[in-house]
């Protein structure tokens, strides 16, 4: 019976070893997967946190870097009040077809100063007086209203051209009011007939009292002015007088020199046909000019600027403007 007993115990003993070597296969096997997953989620969470940072650098190196600003031309249709213009009136009109490009206070009636030389040329020009007549600057040609001081002294003599040049190109009062005092009829008579032909050019809110502009009486408005610089343009020597950029000139015996009050009319950058500045206190700084922008032919009125540079200000953003548009539709300014 013993030995029956110690033989099963023996059996026992061998099935149990098998089990037990089983049982630990199986832990360790599971102990294996556990720590491979265990090694699994760190790994994930590690990539996550490497994307994470990935992530915010680059979007720290996405927000470092400033975007550009879409390139836009300017387009003639575009509303031009970004040009800000600083003269109280303003008119740009394109002479090929009429179109008014820009204006501001187009119709407002205010003094003109010098401005007035033009239509004393053009009622000059109109009489068919003799340019080459010699005339006389005398003491009715002093400046009374703003005692404004001149080059050309009581008693200087010139040809009417001369008087015409420097009352165009240098802005000369005793020269524009000699040309007044010498026409038929003297000053009362020439008044008359510019405002006779302010009324021909259809300048209906325009007046003039006296042929220098000195007088704040004298007065119009862009559009009106816009007419009168189209008109004169027509004039080939009021064209070529404004436009000279320095004469030199015997006068009493000695060569002086004249320049032009428009520095435009110096520079390399416009092409202008057509020009005349002005000032007095009550008209402020003015200018108009008869000029080609981007190809194109326009009339430029600009009338009381307070700066000294305003008006040329002006000018130049209107010439940056116009070529800005032609550069957009592919037309190369010249």
């Amino acid at each position: 019976m013993r030995r029956k007993l110690l033989a099963l115990l023996a059996s026992l003993t061998l099935v149990a070893a098998p089990l037990q070597v089983l049982a630990a296969k199986v832990e360790a096997q599971g102990a294996k997967k556990t720590a491979t997953k265990s090694v699994a989620a760190k790994k994930q969470v590690a990539k996550k946190q490497v994307a994470k940072k990935t992530q915010k650098k680059k979007v720290v190196a996405k927000s470092s870097v400033p975007a550009r600003k879409p390139v836009r031309h300017v387009a003639l249709n575009d509303d031009p009040a970004h040009l800000a213009i600083q003269s109280s009136a303003a008119v740009v009109i394109d002479q090929n077809s009429g179109k008014v490009l820009v204006e501001k206070q187009p119709d407002a009636v205010v003094p003109i100063a010098s401005i007035t030389k033009l239509m004393t040329a053009m009622v000059v020009i109109d009489a068919g007086l003799d340019l080459g007549e010699v005339i006389a600057i005398s003491a009715d040609d002093i400046d009374d209203l703003k005692g404004t001081r001149s080059r050309l002294p009581v008693g200087t003599t010139m040809t009417r051209e001369t008087a015409m040049l420097l009352a165009l190109m240098s802005s000369e009062n005793r020269a524009a009011n000699a040309l007044g005092r010498h026409y038929p009829g003297g000053i009362n008579a020439f008044v008359q007939a510019m405002n006779r032909k302010a009324r021909s050019l259809g300048m209906f809110d325009s007046r003039f009292e006296e042929p220098t502009g000195l007088s704040s009486n004298n007065v119009s408005t862009a559009h009106d002015l816009a007419r009168m610089v189209t008109a004169a343009a027509r004039y080939p020597q009021i064209r070529m007088y404004s436009t000279t950029a320095e004469a030199k000139l015997e006068l009493n015996g000695r060569i002086q020199t004249f320049g032009n009050t428009n520095a435009l009319v110096r520079s390399d950058n416009w092409h202008i046909g057509l020009s005349k500045t002005g000032y007095i206190s009550e008209a402020g700084r003015c200018l108009v000019m008869q000029a080609w922008v981007a190809d194109k032919p326009v009339i430029i009125v600009l009338l009381d600027s307070q700066g000294k540079m305003t008006r040329v200000g002006d000018a130049n953003r209107i010439k940056r403007w116009m070529e800005s548009a032609a550069l957009a539709v592919g037309i190369k300014p010249v």
